[in-house]
């Protein structure tokens, strides 16, 4: 296996930190090629300072002094703004291209570095949510490799190895149900944001862990899993799987069922994409059945938990509208975060946001562009 040069699209943040966390692990078979961060300079700088990456791009303009002066002294070359982000990833010198920046401001800068022919190791879902269709053509067309990060995404990937040409006749996307399983209505009415940031088993950002208690982040994947694995979402079942062992699985239309199972822990799925088709060798701790005697499989609540048939609910309607409903779920996550909305009115918020859209069925790229602006816009004035 030949050394890759690795651009991490968002270093500083959750996925970001544990792909160094690889490839700190790993110096003779991945190099940070190019670190790029949204406003964490701190961070940036000391990640730099480390990995002595080609190239660190900060998003926020605002920074680049700072940035530039605590590098100044090595050969880094320091780079501002979201247009740099887009020159980075198609630098010659990468490899494989670490799409981790949270939500939609992560599809502009993937695109490019599919149309340059980096590999993709897609973190992202909002990018096949938002334009999945116009992804997936581009990676066709480019012949650019889509490799899922995300744990589900990943183990569906891995236990399609060796399948090419039997018919897949169910996913089985897992759900761990997140900090508030087993909550009714009533008792989330004023849940505290701090109980809804307290996922039991993964470390996460504060916006997917806020999707993944809302069950909005299941509804991310099954979209994603449409575009990824080309089956149609009456094809996706999620299961509530509170442990986080069994990280998803396929049906063939034999009815055998392959599960990919392990620790939980994002690093494993980030070093399978970062080395696939090869297995390397990882420090993660072995799963013992023998310290787990009971996994436990349960239908998801969707009368409590709304925005995973809103998800349902967007991809059968098509278009724009799963763009609609990503943007106003942003817009809601952060309402949450300010203390502006409570964690039980995100559904609505969603749903009220997808009904007064207007729709438009074959969106280009520039349309939906201008669909998740109007959606924010709108929705600040609210």
């Amino acid at each position: 296996m030949n050394k890759r040069h690795i651009a991490i699209l968002g270093s500083t943040g959750s996925i970001g930190t544990q792909t160094l966390n690889v490839i700190r692990r790993h110096p003779d078979l991945f190099e940070a090629e190019v670190l790029v961060a949204g406003g964490n300079a701190d961070l940036l700088i000391e990640q730099a300072l480390e990995f002595n990456p080609n190239m660190v791009v900060i998003a926020d303009k605002e920074k680049y002094s700072k940035v530039s002066e605590a590098l100044k002294d090595t050969d880094t070359k320091v780079f501002a703004g979201e247009e740099s982000i887009g020159d980075a990833v198609e630098m010659d010198c990468v490899d494989i291209v670490v799409a981790a920046i949270v939500g939609f401001a992560g599809l502009r800068p993937t695109l490019r570095a599919i149309r340059a022919g980096k590999t993709i190791a897609l973190a992202n879902k909002e990018t096949m949510v938002v334009a999945g269709e116009i992804v997936t053509s581009e990676a066709r067309r480019c012949g650019t490799a889509i490799l899922p990060v995300d744990s589900e995404h990943s183990a569906i990937f891995q236990t399609l190895q060796g399948e090419m040409g039997n018919r897949i006749d169910k996913i089985l996307l897992t759900a761990s149900g997140g900090p508030l399983l087993g909550r009714s209505r009533a008792q989330l009415q004023d849940v505290a944001l701090e109980e809804v940031l307290h996922h039991p088993n993964w470390n996460m950002g504060r916006k997917v862990t806020i999707d993944s208690a809302s069950l909005m982040n299941k509804g991310l994947e099954v979209i994603e899993a449409k575009w990824l694995f080309g089956v149609d979402t009456d094809r996706i079942e999620v299961l509530v799987h509170p442990q986080s062992i069994v990280h998803s699985m396929v049906q063939f239309e034999d009815g055998s069922i392959k599960a990919q199972i392990g620790t939980p822990t994002m690093e494993t799925p980030i070093q399978y994409a970062l080395s696939y088709p090869h297995r390397i060798e990882s420090h993660i701790p072995r799963f013992s059945f023998w310290e787990h005697p009971e996994l436990t499989f349960l239908r998801p609540d969707t009368d409590t938990f709304r925005c995973l048939p809103l998800a349902y609910s967007a991809i059968a309607r098509g278009g724009n509208i799963p763009c609609v409903m990503n943007a106003a779920n942003e817009v809601a996550v952060q309402r949450l975060l300010e203390g502006r909305l409570r964690f039980i009115e995100i559904a609505d918020f969603v749903a009220d946001a997808m009904d007064r859209a207007n729709f438009i069925p074959q969106p280009t790229f520039d349309q939906l562009i201008e669909c998740d602006a109007e959606v924010r816009k709108n929705l600040m004035q609210k």
